[in-house]
């Protein structure tokens, strides 16, 4: 398989920026000092890259390459500093993480799709590829924070809703043939739109095995 298409570098600092945003305003919420903001911004921006780039597809992290990450990651959690008092008596912070969420997770999924195409792997390994970056830095923040990952557990849909958006993309790229940059910006908005109405109407999962 050959990739044909490249998503501009900005999408991936979008993603990169959102997410450190996210984990900023749990470390806040966590009652972090501005260390432990910086670390959780740091590890669930940059996170799931490392484990999609590092264990799956064995490149270079591109935090490690390109020098914007720090600054974007930096910037994030000044402004979290800088909002501290609000973001801590904000009653909706969850939804606003969730919100987020909803913005970063797809554009890091896109970015995943694109790497694992370039690296020539099977289509079954570009969706896992999309999906470990969509995903794998906001079971880090969890895990730090000592919260059962939402992915591992019953509720609202979220996985799916990520494999979705991966199969959006590349059927939009692969096979309607459309540009890359239009393609990753409706799989954006699907994955917002499909995420905000499984908040809406609470659409959730459901445990295989219920306790008598």
């Amino acid at each position: 398989m050959v990739s044909e298409f490249h998503v501009p570098v900005y999408f991936d600092y979008l993603a990169t920026f959102t997410w450190a945003l996210s984990g900023a305003v749990v470390a806040m919420r966590k009652r972090c000092d501005i260390v432990g903001v910086f670390v959780l911004a740091l590890l669930t921006s940059v996170g799931g890259g490392i484990v999609r780039d590092g264990l799956l597809l064995q490149r270079t992290p591109s935090v490690l390459t390109d020098p914007m990450y720090l600054p974007l990651i930096s910037l994030a959690t000044a402004l979290a500093a800088l909002f501290r008092r609000r973001i801590v008596q904000l009653p909706m912070v969850n939804h606003v993480v969730e919100v987020i969420d909803a913005i970063g997770t797809p554009a890091f999924a896109v970015i995943g799709l694109q790497y694992a195409l370039d690296a020539h792997v099977p289509l079954p390994g570009v969706v896992l590829a999309g999906v470990a970056g969509a995903v794998g830095g906001g079971v880090l923040r969890d895990m730090v924070v000592r919260e059962i990952p939402s992915i591992l557990q019953p509720g609202q849909f979220f996985a799916l809703v990520v494999v979705l958006a991966c199969a959006v993309f590349l059927t939009l790229v692969l096979w309607v043939r459309w540009p890359s940059v239009p393609s990753a910006w409706v799989t954006v908005a699907v994955f917002f739109i499909v995420r905000g109405l499984t908040l809406r109407y609470n659409w959730r999962t459901r445990p295989l095995v219920v306790e008598d």
